[in-house]
This record gives structure tokens, sequence and C-alpha cells, in this order.
């Protein structure tokens, strides 16, 4: 039996032959050279194999700026240096190789190639400094290329990294051969080299026999040409230059001429008031494009540089747009939700104090925040504040005007009402902390009491109307309390007039008034409304009155009597007769009564109203006495209306569902009952409704207690001095949460009113967006309504939130206005790129779907139309002398004076390959030509870039 030793023993020996089986060397890979010419063979073989499906599935990166390029690598490694191969693919085989409009590798352009290899040094540089070593490199990789049959370019970076120069090589088959160089010129570009011209003849160079062939010889030469043109950038030092220019023209002309109003982009937005608006557009960029032509000499080439951009087949359009649109890490942004921010800091802070004036002094406020953080302006700030809102606004304005059809729904204050241009102000008073806050609101309650105890009116509030209950309650207060100073100041008026009256009445005779017609002292007084009350006289004398003289004649002979007995009592307060209505026990018309309008209530009026009633119950008595000034009122104006009516006749008036008719029906308009003949039916045969019959009636009761006296001589319902003092206590008194709370949903609301009278045109993404906005802000501020807010509680955070929502539809506001002005005359590109760009902008909203495919850079174009070209035209508006004092005017094709920044051009030459006794016997060869020679050129007067590719037969 064999030990256990014995048995490892054997264990390790087989292990160890395995390891040699593995390990074994094939002696036909003779040289470390030949070894590292396998190791990319079998790369390329496993690419190959996997074909771009199945290389997405194990891995392959989208390149950033291409949605159709994508690259795998893998590392090798050789004696004494790694190095790194990497394959690029598309998955789209149908793009052609030159696509102007699309987004391609810098390779790609350069020589034509839709997929290949680069294989660099893992160094530092990235690049192959040694000439030799490139060859070599170059060498290994189209030996594995071809062991492999593979027909994929290979490319290696060569000398320094600014030149970007490139060496590479493709296997065409058995046949052809393409080597492809790039090289690059950065600076002393020969002057021949900038024109086209030059361009040309280097490029006939590389394939003329003699510099005579040039000249003499025609070439049947492939050309097309795209040119970039850069508009001036809106807000950089060369606008810096010529603002400073027209100032100092300006000056020059009119030396008392305010220079420093520098004309903003957005002055005439509605924003421009409270904040001016990065210009969200920097520029944009023009792309001119030839297709491809046939040249056959320089001289068509001088003839093309002298030709205008209008002339190119096609105009593509790409805007610049500022870094911060989309990043919001980047930069200061300061517009309505960076303040709005700092509201609901306040808010937040405002739970710790009972009362705003605990907040105006740090040492009472007892929080380290506001002493180290807070800012309160000057006093000349708050009182220029304080006359924007009391002295600047006067006139009353149209509430709804800028109105979003769905801004009720958040409860706050009308854009253009007093407090929410409180608000709005609030925002932009220092830093808008608790403390700045405080300070302006106690100076804002003191502006209102002047206004109450000097009867002025409250300015941007109206004096007449409803409450709306729908607003805030500190709305509510103030549209009250302007309604109770307008009616102070015509009480007022109304005694001062008296006083004139009385004294002026002590200069007339005493005879002059007993000859008055006594008539005329029965003539009825104007009512509060402006309405006046119908005639004095007693029904039956109605139609009746003689036309006679005022000054001589009698009572007497004015009326003709047709009652047996007159009435000793004179109607008053009458707004005509109702219909054909009968008096009970008279027989007389029944007259409706001028009645007061109810008292107005503000929300928290009515709350107490119905506290009362779920109190007190559901028992007609309490709502008779909830009602009974209201009640006894319109009771005495009925009966200065109608002397001789009676409770039952008030019950027909006011409340027919509480008379019941057994007999003939009576109509108060239909029908008519004339005087004769119907005596006898009279009185009508009814009866009061059950409720109107018990004993201790509140209704009857009050009626017997009212007097007989008209609207316009009874006390007023709503006592405009109490409600007053009671508005000013509220205000002074209003508790600090309950003022920011207020304040965060009028600040919101009157932002975005203000943003919804942006003009944008027909952009409907941007009209939908604001609709959203609306309505997330009304789902998120009604929790502020039920008054359980608390300091650091979830609705705070959501009110943050709501910030950052806030902030992507104002930055697509801006976006879309900055577009809509540009192209006024041309909104199809304006639509066309808000839309783009808010397709590429959704993902960052929150509300589109987020992953590693989110592009980072915006780079969509859009094609213009010809009846566009002259609005694009005439953004690039001539430079001036110190804008392009740099520029030399070297290159052609110019627009508007501007050069471009950047100029691409191919040129291409085929031959056929029939006859060749290189060339393939398959027909299909002879059927194509074959790009011999292929220059890529590119840049300015500045710098050149030139990649040249040859294919040849040996």
């Amino acid at each position: 039996m064999a030990s256990s030793s014995e048995m490892k023993s054997d264990g390790e020996d087989e292990a160890r032959d395995e390891e040699e089986v593995e390990h074994f060397d094939d002696f036909t890979l003779a040289s470390s050279w030949e070894r590292f010419i396998s190791e990319i063979e079998a790369i390329c073989r496993q690419w190959t194999a996997d074909a771009p499906k199945n290389l997405l599935k194990k891995g392959a990166v989208q390149l950033e700026f291409s949605t159709d390029l994508f690259k795998v690598k893998s590392e090798l490694k050789d004696i004494t240096k790694s190095y790194c191969m990497e394959y690029y693919f598309k998955t789209n085989h149908d793009v052609k190789v030159v696509d102007w409009n699309s987004i391609s590798h810098d390779l790609q352009l350069c020589f034509g190639v839709k997929e290949f290899l680069v294989i660099a040094p893992q160094s530092a540089s990235g690049v192959v400094l040694d000439a030799p070593e490139a060859s070599k490199l170059l060498s290994a990789v189209a030996i594995a290329l071809s062991n492999c049959s593979s027909l994929w370019p290979a490319f290696v970076p060569v000398h320094d990294p600014s030149r970007k120069a490139y060496i590479g090589i493709q296997n065409m088959g058995t046949v052809f051969t393409r080597r492809f160089e790039a090289d690059h010129i950065g600076s002393q570009v020969p002057v021949k080299l900038m024109h086209l011209e030059g361009l040309y003849e280097l490029f006939v160079s590389k394939f003329a026999y003699s510099a005579l062939d040039i000249s003499v010889h025609i070439f049947k030469v492939h050309f097309t040409m795209k040119l970039t043109y850069r508009t001036l950038p809106y807000d950089d030092d060369n606008e810096d230059v010529e603002r400073a220019d027209a100032d100092a023209a300006q000056a020059a002309e009119n030396p008392d001429a305010d220079t420093h109003n520098r004309t903003q982009w957005d002055d005439d937005c509605p924003w421009s008031e409270w904040y001016s608006a990065e210009d969200p557009v920097k520029g944009f960029e023009l792309i001119a494009m030839w297709s491809e032509k046939m040249v056959e000499s320089s001289l068509e080439m001088a003839e093309l540089e002298n030709s205008s951009p209008h002339e190119a087949e096609k105009w593509i359009l790409c805007p610049k747009f500022s870094p911060n649109l989309s990043d919001g890490s980047r930069g200061n942004r300061v517009g309505f939700p960076s303040q709005l921010c700092l509201l609901i800091d306040a808010l937040d802070m405002s739970f710790k104090a009972q009362f705003m004036e605990d907040f105006v002094s740090v040492e009472n406020s007892g929080s380290d925040n506001l002493k180290t953080s807070v800012v309160i302006p000057p006093p000349t700030v708050i009182d220029r504040l304080l006359k924007e809102l009391f002295h600047n606004g006067v006139q009353l304005p149209d509430f709804s005007d800028g109105e979003h059809k769905t801004s009720r729904a958040i409860k706050g204050a009308p854009l253009e009402s007093l407090f929410a241009q409180f608000c709005l102000h609030s925002l932009w008073f220092g830093n808008c902390n608790i403390r700045a806050i405080a300070v302006i609101w106690i100076e804002f309650v003191r502006e209102v009491r002047w206004c109450w105890e000097e009867s002025q009116p409250l300015p941007r509030m109206p004096a007449n109307g409803s409450i709306d209950l729908s607003t805030c309650l500190i709305h509510q207060k103030l549209h009250m309390l302007s309604i109770c100073i307008e009616m102070k100041r015509q009480a007022n008026e109304e005694y001062q007039d008296c006083l004139g009256s009385s004294d002026q009445s002590s200069f007339l005779e005493e005879d002059e008034i007993d000859t008055e017609d006594s008539s005329i002292m029965r003539m009825p007084n104007e009512h509060l409304d402006g309405k006046r009350d119908s005639s004095a006289l007693p029904d039956g004398l109605q139609g009746s009155v003689k036309t006679v003289s005022r000054f001589n004649t009698k009572p007497e002979d004015i009326m003709v009597s047709t009652e047996p007995k007159p009435l000793d009592c004179t109607r008053k307060g009458s707004a005509g007769a109702v219909g054909t209505m009968k008096l009970l026990k008279t027989y007389q018309s029944m007259h409706k009564p001028f009645t007061q309008d109810a008292p107005l209530m503000t929300e928290d009026m009515h709350e107490e109203r119905l506290q009362a009633v779920e109190a007190f119950g559901d028992s007609f008595n309490f709502s008779a006495q909830l009602e009974k000034e209201i009640l006894s009122s319109d009771m005495s104006a009925f009966k200065a209306a109608n002397p001789e009516a009676v409770f039952e006749d008030f019950i027909r008036w006011h409340s027919p569902g509480d008379w019941e008719n057994d007999g003939m029906k009576e109509s108060g308009s239909s029908e008519s009952l004339s005087t004769d003949g119907s005596k006898d039916d009279w009185p009508p045969k009814g009866r009061l409704s059950q409720r109107m019959s018990e004993n201790g009636n509140m209704w009857r009761k009050i009626w017997n207690d009212a007097p007989a006296l008209p609207a316009s001589e009874q006390k007023p319902l709503l006592d405009p001095n109490r409600e007053g003092e009671k508005i000013l206590h509220y205000l002074e008194t209003l508790r600090p949460h309950q003022l920011l709370e207020q304040m965060v949903c009028t600040a919101f609301r009157a932002s975005a009113d203000t943003l919804n009278q942006t003009s944008y045109g027909g952009l409907k993404q941007m009209a939908t967006k604001l609709d959203q906005l609306y309505i997330t802000m009304a789902s998120v501020l009604k929790r502020l309504q039920a008054n359980c807010l608390s300091t650091g509680s979830e609705s705070i955070e959501d009110l943050r939130r709501l910030c950052g929502v806030f902030e992507h539809v104002e930055k697509l506001l801006t976006l879309a206005a900055s577009l809509h002005r540009k192209f006024l005359q041309a909104p199809r590109l304006s639509e066309a790129i808000f839309s783009d760009y808010y397709n590429f902008y959704l993902p960052r909203m929150g509300t589109g779907s987020r992953g590693s495919n989110v592009q980072k850079e915006f780079d969509k174009k859009q094609q213009v139309r010809v009846h566009e070209r002259p609005v694009v035209s005439n953004m690039f508006t001539p430079p001036t002398a110190n804008q392009s004092w740099r520029k030399v005017l070297s290159m052609g094709n110019l627009l508007n004076g501007h050069e471009p920044v950047l100029r691409e051009i191919i040129f291409s030459l085929r031959d056929s390959v029939s006859g060749n006794h290189y060339a393939a016997r398959t027909p299909s060869v002879h059927q194509h030509d074959i790009e011999t020679y292929r220059m890529y050129i590119c840049g300015t007067s500045n710098d050149l870039r030139v990649a040249l590719s040859i294919t040849s037969c040996d």
C-alpha cells in the first residue's frame, strides 16, 4: 500500500507536467516581436468574432459626443512597454463615410473611415515619440490584421500631443493598401495656405509629376467645404468694448447724458423689475456647407473663395448656451427661486418667537443664527421701499391682468395687490431673513395705520366690491380696511356737507322757506349706492299730480285724492312698486324698498359664525338671531317704503315661501289686478307658514321693534370704525409663522404670475410646464392653510423641493423668452431649438429617466431654410474696430465682415482600376472607382491641420 507522502509527490508531478504542457513554448514564435503580433492578432480575432452586438453586451463604452460610436479596449505588453489598443465601431453602417451633419470622431473626419483601431503607449503623453518605434508598432498591427483577414485601418499617434499627428495603414485586400498621415501647424501658416487656391495646389502636388503640371494640366478633383461662423458673444468683453464705444460717442455728443444706464437683453421682460437674468443664449454657430463638386483648376478655387456664404447649399445653426443653464451647481444664479428659498428659511425661523417685534432686536431673539447671518438694510432703503408701495402705486390695477387660469387655486394675493407687492419687495429686501422681514412688516403696518387715521385710500386695493375668500387672509383684511376707509371718508364728507348746508340755510329768509312747495320737502333723498328713492306720494295719489309750478301752488292744489281717507304717513326709500302686489290692509301697491347690502365678512369672520352655529345648533330662532341686524334693517326699510304694511306683507315680499295662498295666486309681474271690481275678493285667502305662526317667533318680534326708517337714514350694518380698528389689531398682533405662511403662498403665486406674463411665442412645452408648475404649487402650498407647520417639518423640505421645480421652469422660460426675441421673424427656428433643448434638459428636471446615458453637452443643430437665412444673417452684426483689431482678415467667404472661425475642406481624387495589372479580376472591382488620394484640411488663418490618405497597389 503506497504511503501518503508518495501519493502527494505523485500529484505534484502530475500538476507540474500539466503546467509544462500549458506553457509549452512554440519555437515558431522565435522573437518577442512575433509574440507581440500574435497577441494583437488574438485580440482582433476575438473582437471580429463578437461583432458589435456582443461587444455592446460585454461593456463597450459609448463616446460622449456621439450617439452611434462605441469603443472597446485591451492592454498589450511588449518587453519594455505597455500599450493600449482601442477598437472604435459604429452600430449603424448605413451612415456615409463623411457626413457633415453628424458628430464624428477626429480620425473619421480626417481619413474618412468608419471603424478603426488606435494603438498607443500607456504613458503620460499617450503618443509614440520615436519614429522607428512608431513604424515598428504600426507594422506589427498591420501584420496581425492581415493574418486575421481584417480590413480595419489602424493608427498610431506620433510626435507631440498638441500636433494631433497620426500615421496609419489599412489593408484593403490582396491588391490595395492605404497609408495615412496627419499633422498640424500651430503657427506661422504660409500665406499661400490661407487661401483655397493654395490649398488646392497643395493637394495636387501630392500626385502631380512636377510643379509645371499643376498650372497646365487639368485635374478632376472632388471638393467639398464646410465653413463655421460664430456670432460675437452677447455678454463678454467684446460687448463691453462695444458698449464703451457707444457710451463714449454718446458722451461726446451729449456730455449731460447718463451713460451708466446700459440696456440689458431682458429690460422689457416682466422679471426685470426685480432682477436681471443672464442671457442663456451666449451665441450661435452657423455652418455653411458646399456639397461635393468637381474642380479642375486653381482659378475655380479663387472664384469660390470670393463667393458669399449665402451661395452655400446648406446652412446649419447650432446655439451656444450658458453652462449655468444645464448645470445648476455652476455660478450663483439669482432669481425668484433663490429668494423663495431664503423666504422658506425665514418661515422655518418664524416659529421661534411670538411676535414680529421679537425679531427686531437680536438680543431678544435668542438665536445665534440671527446674530451671524442677518442683514438689515439702512433706513434709506426702507423709505424707498415704502415709497414704492404706498406712493408710487396709488392707481388701482386690474387684478386679472397676467393671472394664470389656475392661479386662484393658490391661496395668496393677486399679483398687483398691496400685499403681493409687499411680498415681492421682501424677497429682495436685505437677504430676505426673518429680521429684515420683521422690520419691513412693522413699517408696513405703520403706513397702513397712517392711511386709516388720515382717511387716505390704500394703494393697490379696491375700495368697494365683495371680499374674495379665495385669497389669503391678510389680503382680505386689507380689502375690508380699504372699504372701511372709503366709508369713513364718505361719512366725513357728508358731515362737512351738513355743516356747510346748515351755515348756508341761516342766510335764507323765513318767508322764502314758507313759500316752498311742501311736495318738494318730501322729495326722495339719495341712497348710499347713488340710487334715488321713489316718490313720497301715497299710492292712490300717484298719477294724479298736476304739472304746476313749484313756487305758486299749495299742497292741497297738487293732490287730488281718490282714497276716502288720506294717509297720515309719508312713503320713504321706495324703489318702485312690486308688480301688482297689494298691501293686505289698505289695498295699496306694495313698494320695494332700498335696502342695505349685507355686511362684508372675511374668512375668519365666516369661521367664527360657523363655530357659533355649531355651538347653538340649527334652530330657526338662532338663524334669525344671527341675521337680526340685516333682518331688522330690511324690515325698517320695508316699513318706510310701505307705511301701512303689516308683518304678513313683509313675509310675502321677503320670504314668499313662508306665505301659503289658499285662493287666487298673486303674481308680481305677469298677472295684473285691476282696482275696480276686485275689492270684493280682498283680502286674499292666505296665511303664514307654520314656522312664522309660532308663538314667540323671532321675526315678528324684530318686526315689532323695527322703526320705519329708509336705508339712507339707518345706521350702517358695517361699522367702519370698529372693523377698521379690529383689522389693524389683527395686523399688529399677527403671529410670525402666520405671516410667513401667507407670505410664502403669496410670493410663490406672485412670482409665477410675473413669469407667466413673459412673451415666449407658441412654445407648447413651455405652456405645459407652466400649467404643471401651478398645479404643483397649489398641491404643496395647500398644506400651509392647515396651520399644522412646525420648525423642521417635512412640509418645509417639500417647499424647498418646490423651489427646485420652480428654478427648472424659470430657466426654461428664460431660454424661451431669449429665443423668441431673437427669432421673431423665424418662429420655426425658435420652436425647434427650444424643443431640442427641452428634450435634452428633461432628465435633469427629475421627470425623465436618469442614468449613465444622460447627455452632458447639448449638441443639436437645426437646418436653416432659405427664407430664414436673412434672419440668421442679421445676427452676425458687423464687428467694430475695437472688436476686430486683433484679427487679420486673411480668409475669404466673409459673412457681414466675419471670417470663418473654422474652415474644413476635403479634396479627393478617384481613379479607375480597369486595365491595372494589380487589379482583381472580378467584375465588381471594374465597376467602381477607387479614392486614390484624399486630403482633409482644417484650420483658420492662425493654424492648419492636414490629413492625407493615399491608396497604392504595392
